[in-house]
């Protein structure tokens, strides 16, 4: 094993860790330039982007120390079963990359997971030992964001915290029976304990910080949790009450969302299709809405089939305001902030400019054209001085007017 380069453990390790979401959807198409034409690539493996707390995009050497585990989740491509190439980073081996890497402009930081080899507690020992050695050794001031072990030992949490700048624990699933049928070595009480513990120490650390300048800080970016999408049937409806209970019980800056892929060798109790990746998408527009958009998990809800599917072929918002046309259309010139961060097609920096302009003139038609990217979504929903939608609202083939014409597939996609 440690006879590989270390070349070819990068390339093996930085792969393995693609299904860790540290950014945002991953629903893009593929593409490269290896034929000589064009410039980039949306294939390459190793380093990947993130949002630091103050908004700036950064870009992270993302790897896992070993794609050895010891548990057998169905759904995991690294799982003990499974036929995949092996390779193992020492944790000064990550250390040096991550230096090397920085020193180079690759990168601003680093994240890292791992595969459990020989025991939690003995995985968990050596990821805080990378950060460490980072901030301790290296006087290391960039990123780190490290995903820890639920079935660690409390203090190896804890020890994290203190290194990186956020820390993250995966729920893996949306319901304790997807995850007692599909990682059996996992338990979700175990699992939402030690977020409830992260939570605890965030909070202590943050209000020491405010009694005494120079308490520790931990996990200052905060935790975050990454969820599988259909692997084990659960709904929309069902994983945004999930993701809504995760954000409340345990203070989370984000849950990700990630569309199950088949992997070679799959076991017999997955499905064998992967979910559109557009699901994936509405669900984070679902996530959106009741983040920045004041929408409670309910009314999310509301937008869904009667299966507790989110549409494919429309945004959530726009879904939910086709459903409860009696609370439309809204008076742009009068009607509060949260009405209008109801109406489809209007983003939260289109409110803002709709709600400072309107301070200073009767907003018309044609000042909501210059706000917005476009009015042809807008129309129905809206009322200005020179326009009412009358009977556009009522019409039985408005969701087909509004939804966007459908593409042709990609016969390779």
């Amino acid at each position: 094993m440690l006879d590989r380069s270390i070349s070819d453990r990068l390339n093996i390790l930085a792969d393995a860790a693609k299904y860790d979401a540290s950014c945002a959807s991953s629903g893009t198409s593929k593409r490269n330039s290896r034929d000589g034409r064009g410039l980039g690539s949306t294939e390459g493996m190793g380093i990947c982007h993130a949002y630091a707390p103050d908004g700036r995009c950064i870009s992270l050497l993302k790897l896992l120390l070993t794609n050895h585990c010891i548990f057998d989740c169905h759904y995991c491509v690294n799982r003990k079963s499974s036929n995949v190439v092996r390779a193992k980073f020492t944790p000064r081996e990550v250390v040096d990359l991550t230096l090397a890497f920085y020193r180079r402009n690759y990168i601003e930081g680093l994240f890292l997971s791992s595969g459990i080899i020989r025991s939690s507690d003995h995985t968990m020992e050596q990821l805080v030992e990378v950060a460490r050695s980072l901030r301790e050794d290296h006087q290391f001031r960039g990123y780190i964001h490290l995903k820890t072990i639920p079935e660690a030992d409390p203090e190896l949490q804890r020890q994290a915290g203190l290194w990186a700048d956020r820390v993250s624990i995966n729920v893996e699933l949306p319901t304790s029976a997807g995850l007692e049928r599909l990682a059996p070595d996992k338990k979700a009480p175990q699992i939402e304990g030690s977020m409830g513990s992260i939570r605890s120490a965030i909070e202590e650390a943050g209000d020491a910080r405010k009694r005494f300048r120079n308490a520790p800080r931990f996990a200052p970016a905060g935790q975050s949790t990454q969820m599988i999408v259909g692997a084990d049937g659960a709904s929309d409806a069902q994983i945004v009450g999930k993701a809504s209970t995760l954000y409340t019980s345990y203070a989370l800056r984000r849950v990700y969302y990630s569309a199950f892929s088949p992997i070679p060798d799959a076991s017999a109790v997955l499905p064998l299709k992967r979910p559109p990746l557009i699901r994936e998408h509405r669900l984070y527009q679902s996530d959106w809405l009741m983040r920045f958009y004041g929408f409670a998990p309910h009314e999310v809800q509301q937008a869904t089939d009667e299966s507790g599917m989110l549409p494919l072929d429309i945004d959530p918002k726009l879904a939910w305001a086709l459903r409860f046309r009696e609370r439309f259309p809204v008076d742009l010139n009068r009607a509060p902030r949260e009405m209008l961060l109801r109406v489809p097609g209007l983003g939260t920096k289109a409110v803002g400019a709709i709600l400072a302009a309107r301070r200073h003139r009767t907003l018309r038609l044609e000042d909501l054209a210059r706000l917005t990217r476009s009015i042809a979504k807008l129309r129905p929903f809206v009322v200005t001085a020179d326009w009412r939608p009358t009977q556009l609202l009522e019409r039985a083939d408005l969701r087909a007017r509004l939804a966007p014409p459908a593409q042709q597939m990609e016969l390779f996609a």
